[in-house]
């Protein structure tokens, strides 16, 4: 697709020899994305770049989750180029590519209105907490409960908790994740009822996602890996919680030493997702993967 404009803007296929320039886009807007980042995301999805005049001036990637569902993310346009309507009509292409899925996007407070405006509509937020770990005890588990390390007889069932979690299949980033990452798993008595993955990202670590039965349960796991990681940055991007547990995750990570430094719009163009099962999502594995 070509855009006529008073330079020439063409609009193609990311592809893995775009990833230093996507990670430029990304420093420009202090986004904390290593190109090991990107390329991890873009080999589970797919994106498009905005070439102007030759040089990489936009990008979008996108992620399908079975039949239904997709998300946005590395929604960027270079600061020279803002204002001249290139992201709305990168969106517009991507979601094009998307027809007949419901479409989420974790927006920017700068993307929510244009997302309003393309149809989407508001399901929530997502705070994210980041600082330098500090030292900290664990969370002290329930009778029967304990933290264990991911054996390999884990992955199906974790899947499983995720997926449901999620109200969509999540095996191919949870895969993933598995495979960059270390997972520690929630247990009562022998049966899986939770996990949380550590990961490389940005300036040091990220935690996510974290699923588990309840903030107790959250809390264990998170606490874990961040008494493994003291003085190192670590990261954890937390969904808004139901009740009984929407006052508990978020202070928390306040009192431990995590503070709360951003938030972005949870959107959905479409029917949006239903979770189910015994566990819930209190972490996600990124804010463009949900």
């Amino acid at each position: 697709m070509i855009l006529q404009d008073a330079t020439q803007i063409v609009m193609r296929d990311m592809t893995a020899a775009d990833i230093p320039a996507v990670a430029d886009l990304c420093f420009e807007q202090q986004w904390p994305h290593r190109e090991e980042d990107l390329e991890m995301l873009l080999s589970m999805g797919s994106g498009l770049v905005a070439e102007i005049d030759g040089k990489v001036g936009g990008s979008i990637m996108s992620w399908r989750f079975d039949p239904s569902f997709a998300t946005l993310g590395v929604i960027i346009i270079a600061v020279a180029h803002q204002g001249r309507g290139l992201g709305r009509q990168m969106a517009i292409a991507m979601i094009e590519r998307l027809a007949g899925l419901t479409v989420l996007v974790n927006a920017t407070e700068e993307g929510r209105s244009l997302y309003g405006k393309l149809g989407f509509v508001e399901l929530g937020t997502v705070c994210q907490h980041n600082a330098i770990a500090p030292a900290q005890p664990l969370v002290e588990l329930r009778a029967g409960e304990r933290v264990r390390p991911m054996g390999a007889a884990d992955a199906e069932v974790l899947e499983a908790l995720y997926s449901a979690a999620m109200g969509m299949d999540r095996k191919v980033v949870l895969d993933e994740l598995f495979a960059r990452g270390s997972t520690v798993v929630l247990c009562k008595e022998h049966e899986q009822t939770g996990f949380a993955v550590i990961r490389r990202f940005g300036r040091g670590w990220a935690i996510g996602p974290v699923v588990a039965p309840d903030v107790t349960g959250a809390k264990a796991l998170i606490a874990h890996w961040l008494g493994t990681q003291t003085g190192s940055f670590c990261r954890i991007d937390i969904p808004e919680q139901p009740a009984p547990d929407a006052a508990g995750l978020g202070p928390w990570l306040e009192e431990v030493g995590l503070p709360q430094v951003d938030r972005v719009t949870r959107m959905a163009l479409g029917p949006a997702p239903v979770p189910g099962g015994t566990a819930r999502l209190f972490a996600l594995a990124a804010q463009a993967l949900g």
